[in-house]
């Protein structure tokens, strides 16, 4: 085989084949193409059959790059070889072992949406309310168990007492297990705990498998959780001939089970472990690869590589110090439409920010150039599922015929209105010749007129607080009260925001996220508009996407965890600010956490092959609220002779605030103090404290209830919660700051 197109490092890399060896291969340094030619210097020069050698990586895509490469570069019929994920090997293994463990050949691998149908109904059945115990946290639970390749029967180490100490979410735990077996079934995580409990409890299986893969390889090595670091080891135990591939300076997945000690406490396992970096990096200008290495040795959690590249000196990188968000989409935008006129190509620029929700500013931005986009490995923020039904709450507000959104939101969050009680209200609305919510509407006015329907309580419950919550909207609305303040009181008193705060997940942050963009997107809707209204803005949203324009090229938005193992000339950061990169979570969390946002910064600069640009806001929009977080600290970590400073101010906002300069931006990132800041990194106004202003006793009158009496009151401010009773007995609890009262 001739070696004559890798580096001599990646020839070492290739040609060691015998023994535990780890591959530290830096970002843009051939990883692919080392790891391709190691298989098949194997199959070609060392006569290795196929069916002797597994190469597990971590997405079936990256798989089938692999085998691609594979079956153009090699005479050898590659078909036997092995080359797949750790999830598809494990099930293949337990598809042929199955009978040991209790199961039949033909099980069934539950996914995420069937896991969690499992969840609610043991919550169901221990009298568990969703609301008090989110089955999302229950399967975030289950996912950590699994990660460090627990399963029932194993001995507990420090680790998994951690968990159980929670003993309500461990018996959960037990149920959930108890329940996939009765159903032959196996979870996705409990395909790898499932053949390590195979390997442990059966040794002849384990040493089958031993000695059937002589040689096995890991890709992606730094994004290993515990069980699949713990499953790699047994099954390269008898030949030790295991090949690791990664870069502790990529590990970016602890979120979802990743644990870096695996790359940096391999020798501890493998002491005969061979070290070899593939330092040269082919992807990027010297700049931006240096910067980069600079800011990446600030970690203390790395085995240490020096990169360094042959290519160009390259472009200056730019921070781009700008006015606000808007203006940060502004910039990016001209900055794009710039490019495009000298002739790149869409295709070649990339936007990255490190939460989903940071795409809207620059969506709109976009959608305002006609550039067509695409949100890769993502949705588009208007299209978010979260996004779409809060948007859908406010076009029954403004149009009550609106019969499709009403549908959407009717059980959003459950309150009980199931398919088959929809149905019956749907064909009542087709019977009467009127809207969903015109035919709720009589419901609640007149239920006795429909006992034909027997709807249950609860039913009737939820149709009442929909109606009622849909019609103080609308008299907020005919008040001329801003958007932000419907959109508030639906969010809160609809339950939605309850529901996603119940989700501990790190996809319900996500969605909690999209939810205060939103409604920063409806606040600076108002401080463009005269006269903004709900109506104007759900207009705005639909003109805005339907004039995209489609074509063949699209510029690539995604999260920076989107873009690992990706490349681009064009790349755009935005939001590089302390609070949202490194995450406001990762201060508060302390080093370990730190050092995590700093690979991921690290990862986003690689990214960039011609011109890196790196943007942040003197104030942000969050939750409709102005915050001043200052440029991360990251950026103080970007020596001075790698970027050039701008400062982009926009034309003044309606919002208009001190604005404050980081012109002295190297000098601040010498000093110990933080003049500019006072030491915070977010600054809030302060308000006065208040009395009640509706305390019990208070003779009031509600737009839409009557008059009535405040029985209780509780909170002060904003906060301040009333329970009225109205003539007609009826008693409710109010948020004061959303509810249509005045005083008698």
């Amino acid at each position: 085989m001739n070696l004559n197109f890798l580096n001599e490092t990646q020839k070492q890399a290739v040609l060691m084949t015998d023994g535990p060896v780890m591959i530290l291969a830096g970002a843009g340094s051939g990883k692919t193409r080392t790891l391709v030619a190691r298989i098949q210097y194997l199959l070609e020069d060392k006569n290795i059959s196929p069916f002797q050698i597994l190469a597990v990586t971590f997405s079936n895509k990256a798989s089938r790059e692999m085998r691609e490469r594979l079956a153009v570069n090699t005479q050898i019929n590659v078909g036997a070889l092995q080359v797949t994920t750790f999830h598809a090997f494990c099930a293949k293994v337990l598809r042929m072992e199955a009978t040991y463990l209790g199961l039949s050949k033909n099980f069934t691998i539950y996914d995420d949406g069937e896991s969690q149908a499992i969840i609610k109904s043991i919550l169901a059945k221990r009298g568990i309310n969703q609301k008090e115990l989110s089955p999302y946290t229950v399967a975030a639970y289950i996912d950590g168990l699994k990660n460090l390749g627990y399963y029932m029967g194993l001995a507990r180490t420090e680790e998994i007492d951690k968990f159980a100490e929670d003993k309500r979410l461990w018996d959960i735990f037990i149920d959930f297990e108890g329940e996939l077996h009765r159903s032959n079934a196996v979870d996705f995580g409990g395909l790898i705990t499932g053949v390590l409990n195979l390997f442990s409890s059966f040794p002849e299986v384990l040493r089958k498998y031993q000695q059937k893969y002589k040689y096995v390889l890991v890709d992606e090595y730094q994004d290993t959780n515990r069980a699949q670091f713990l499953l790699i080891q047994q099954l390269s135990e008898l030949h030790r001939n295991i090949c690791v591939v990664g870069d502790e300076d990529q590990s970016i997945y602890s979120w979802r089970g990743a644990d870096i000690r695996n790359i940096l406490n391999y020798e501890n396992v493998f002491p005969e472990a061979k070290l070899i970096k593939l330092e040269q990096n082919y992807r990027s200008s010297k700049k931006i690869i240096e910067a980069a290495s600079e800011v990446i040795a600030r970690n203390i959690a790395r085995k240490g590589k020096s990169m360094w590249t042959n290519n160009d000196e390259g472009d200056e990188i730019r921070i781009v110090e700008c006015r606000d968000d808007r203006a940060e989409a502004e910039y990016i935008g001209q900055q794009i439409k710039a490019l495009h006129n000298e002739g790149v190509s869409l295709k070649d620029i990339a936007v990255f920010y490190r939460n989903n929700a940071h795409s809207r500013t620059i969506e709109d931005a976009l959608r305002k150039e006609k550039f067509a986009y695409r949100v890769v490995a993502g949705i588009k923020f208007y299209d978010r599922k979260e996004v779409k039904d809060m948007l859908s709450y406010m076009r029954v507000v403004v149009n009550k015929k609106d019969s499709l959104a009403l549908t959407r939101i009717i059980n959003t969050p459950a309150r009980g209105v199931g398919a088959t009680s929809l149905r019956k209200l749907e064909d009542e609305a087709v019977r009467l010749q009127l809207s969903l919510f015109e035919l709720i509407e009589k419901i609640s006015d007149a239920p006795s007129e429909f006992k034909h329907l027997a709807l249950s309580g609860k039913v009737q419950s939820a149709i009442n607080q929909m109606v009622h919550l849909i019609q103080e909207v609308q008299i907020l609305e005919s008040k001329n009260h801003p958007p932000t303040f419907s959109y508030e009181k639906l969010l809160n008193e609809s339950g939605y925001l309850e529901f996603l705060r119940a989700d501990k997940s790190y996809e319900g942050a996500a969605r909690l996220e999209n939810l205060e963009e939103l409604m920063s997107a409806i606040k600076q809707f108002e401080e463009s508009e005269t006269e903004p209204t709900l109506v104007k803005f759900l207009e705005t949203i639909t003109l805005d996407s339907s004039s995209e324009e489609s074509t063949g090229e699209l510029i690539s938005l995604m999260t920076v965890h989107g873009s690992k193992g990706l490349e681009y000339p064009y790349v755009f950061l935005i939001g590089a600010e302390d609070n949202i990169f490194p995450s406001y979570k990762s201060l508060e969390i302390g080093p370990t956490a730190i050092e995590e946002e700093r690979r991921l910064f690290y990862v986003a600069m690689t990214r960039a092959m011609k011109q890196l640009t790196i943007t942040f806001a003197q104030g942000r929009m969050l939750w409709g609220s102005l915050k001043f977080n200052g440029p991360s600290q990251f950026l103080h970590e970007i020596p001075s002779k790698y970027y050039r400073w701008i400062n982009f101010q926009s034309s003044p906002r309606r919002t208009d605030f001190d604005s404050k300069s980081y012109d002295d931006f190297d000098q601040r990132s010498q000093s110990s103090s933080n003049d500019s800041y006072d030491g915070e990194k977010v600054y809030h106004t302060k308000r006065a404290i208040s009395a009640a202003n509706y305390p019990s006793g208070s003779k009031i009158i509600h737009a839409l209830y009557g008059e009535g009496t405040v029985l209780d009151s509780e909170g002060l401010g904003q906060d301040e919660k009333v329970t009225i009773q109205f003539r007609d007995g009826v008693r409710k609890k109010f948020m004061v700051k959303f509810a249509p009262l005045q005083k008698l």
